[in-house]
């Protein structure tokens, strides 16, 4: 039996579809992109930076790879392996875990690169540009290939390279700066 994709004129008739799975889609051209599963050590990364995080800002400001963004340009959202977000986005995330354009942007996303050039341009350059856009204040590109962290922060309209960190550099984030974290730790080095 052929099963038709469903097509989506706005973001808003996507935001509506549900097809009772627990697949994450972007919206690309009004097609359903099915996002792939991210690698183990990717997830290993992305939870320890979940718990160093969660200990300073709590829990409940801390989303993992299931919080979607909406962004402008193709695709139509995001879903970043990290996000930390505002006191105000828990009570409207309760029914979707989806940060829409209308709302204030989250505080910090980090991407942990996969391998692949498609994928190093998609995180570096594409999505670089969709959070500059939303007003992200700050954007860490966690690349386990070159075991560097990249940590972009918004000045006026566009990203600054805060620096590119990597070994037993201690991360410098302005917007977290009681964060004492040595890369070689975040890489399981240590």
């Amino acid at each position: 039996m052929l099963t038709v994709k469903p097509r989506f004129e706005t973001f808003e008739e996507y935001l509506s579809y549900n097809d009772d799975s627990e697949q994450l889609y972007e919206l690309f051209n009004g097609e359903l992109i099915e996002m792939p599963p991210e690698s183990g050590f990717n997830v290993e990364i992305a939870n320890f930076l979940l718990l160093k995080l969660a200990s300073l800002v709590g829990h409940r400001r801390v989303r993992g790879h299931g919080l979607e963004l909406e962004v402008r340009g193709e695709p139509k959202n995001r879903y970043p392996d990290l996000t930390i977000i505002r006191e105000e986005h828990i009570q409207q995330l309760s029914k979707r875990n989806t940060i829409r354009l209308s709302m204030p942007p989250p505080l910090l996303v980090v991407k942990v690169v996969s391998p692949g050039d498609i994928q190093r341009d998609r995180d570096y350059i594409a999505k670089r540009m969709q959070y500059q856009d939303c007003d992200i204040p700050e954007y860490w590109i966690v690349d386990p290939q070159t075991q560097t962290i990249l940590i972009l922060e918004l000045k006026g309209n566009s990203y600054a390279e805060v620096g590119s960190f990597s070994n037993d550099d201690l991360l410098l984030s302005s917007g977290f700066r009681e964060l004492k974290l040595k890369v070689s730790e975040v890489f399981g080095k240590e």
